[in-house]
């Protein structure tokens, strides 16, 4: 494996009642591109009777919610007055700009979890924007041999994604049906980040352990990966980031005093959070600032 790539293992930690996999951020890499975060989660199967994923009211301030879902349904609520379920195949898009509250939930009946959730942070021309939420029902899909690709976001290899987006980006899903080679061309300009959301993945002909991601730098080109059969990965990507992103709870800006402010407004109950309507339970409290 080339000299400058760099393994990454996750934390565990708990999202609603569920332990999930953290890949980023963590203290060996705390950015890829804009992706500022991402969690494996799952794949899980709740207890009969059991509720599963739960996560109530909170707030979010200048990123792109992403959820990638592979096994299960998640009911999405927020502040604008959405809610949609997101079923295997599908992609939710919340824009969170200046200010939002969002929930998720579990769907009864549907006992099977297995997602990832990944942050986007926006640029600073547009850290403030107008709030939104978006739901991709339908992505670019094709097959290499026995490989499924599947364009999230961005572009690749002349191929579009709707999904909307602020900074040069790229998220790909790779599943394999039968073992198989596959070597991907990749934007030098851009650094990248590999994972395996199921089943057995070498990359350069290195195995990637499970719940590990590998960085590659600007400047790389193209990467071989091999997929067993049902192994599916996650390929992610962007132009470095200008300036160090702080990240604080739920919150991310280029501005420590912009957290700061979003904090205290949540805490506080400024409008420009608003109300998640139709969901039960209380409300996340933010941690303490200090530190910060």
């Amino acid at each position: 494996m080339e000299q400058q790539w760099q393994r990454i293992a996750s934390r565990l930690t708990d999202v609603g009642g569920i332990p999930v996999a953290r890949a980023i951020p963590v203290k060996e890499r705390r950015t890829i591109g804009p992706w500022c975060f991402l969690d494996h989660i799952g794949p899980t199967r709740f207890a009969p009777g059991a509720k599963g994923m739960n996560v109530g009211p909170h707030p979010h301030i200048s990123l792109q919610t992403f959820t990638w879902m592979l096994e299960g349904e998640i009911l999405h609520r927020d502040s604008l007055g959405s809610e949609q379920v997101i079923r295997p195949g599908q992609v939710n898009l919340m824009t969170a700009g200046r200010g939002i509250a969002h929930t998720e939930e579990s769907v009864e009946g549907h006992p099977d979890l297995h997602a990832a959730q990944l942050w986007i942070a926006l640029p600073e021309r547009s850290q403030d924007t107008q709030p939104r939420f978006d739901h991709y029902p339908e992505l670019p899909r094709w097959q290499e041999g026995e490989v499924t690709f599947t364009l999230l976001i961005g572009e690749y290899q002349g191929r579009q994604a709707p999904t909307l987006h602020f900074s040069p980006i790229l998220g790909l899903d790779l599943h394999a049906e039968q073992t198989q080679r596959v070597r991907l061309a990749l934007a030098p300009g851009f650094e990248h980040g590999l994972f395996a959301l199921q089943g057995q993945v070498s990359i350069a002909g290195e195995p990637l352990a499970p719940e590990q991601l590998i960085y590659l730098p600007p400047g790389t080109s193209s990467v071989e990966v091999e997929l067993t059969q049902g192994a599916r990965l996650l390929l992610i990507g962007g132009e470095p980031l200008a300036q160090p992103l702080q990240i604080w709870w739920n919150f991310v800006s280029f501005d420590r005093d912009a957290i700061r402010t979003a904090a205290q407004d949540w805490e506080s109950g400024h409008p420009r959070f608003g109300e998640v309507v139709g969901y039960i339970g209380p409300r996340l409290i933010a941690p303490p600032l200090a530190g910060l």
